[in-house]
């Protein structure tokens, strides 16, 4: 198989995890670009955590919550999106840890395409990195993007 074939299967369904950061923004866009490039698709999702109060079990976003960022998330998708060329949009939001919401709606996708705010040292040792949790366990090629990336 020549690698422009390759390239283009990698391409026909992209997840974008999308947290409203500059990181984030950036990454929507750069699949944007690919989605136009490759005649893709582009799935954009949000991942609410749920709160965990010291004692009982975790509390999930209230349908208020869920519906006011889905809102919000189809705003930031179709100004990403507007007079450009792409095949299919879908954007939803869901509740859960970041990282799993990921890398369970990773199996409609072909490829991940989200920001990363590059911490290192202890902010990433205390933080953790959704972004390094979802490259390591991803079974599609994830490719991460900084905000800085964009800006030239």
């Amino acid at each position: 198989m020549s690698s422009s074939l390759s390239k283009k299967r990698h391409f026909q369904r992209m997840l974008v995890p999308y947290d409203f950061s500059p990181s984030a923004a950036a990454a929507l866009a750069t699949a944007v670009d690919l989605a136009v490039a490759y005649d893709g698709a582009l799935l954009v999702m949000h991942a609410i955590p749920c709160f965990f109060p010291l004692h009982g079990r975790p509390v999930p976003p209230s349908a208020t919550d869920l519906a006011a960022t889905g809102k919000k998330l189809a705003e930031c998708v179709a100004a990403a999106v507007k007079g450009r060329r792409v095949r299919r949009v879908r954007s939803w939001v869901t509740a859960g840890t970041p990282a799993e919401c990921i890398l369970e709606a990773s199996s409609q996708s072909d490829a991940i395409v989200m920001g990363t705010l590059g911490r290192t040292g202890l902010p990433h040792l205390l933080l953790g990195s959704v972004a390094e949790r979802v490259v390591r366990f991803a079974a599609v090629p994830v490719l991460t993007v900084r905000a800085s990336a964009r800006k030239a």
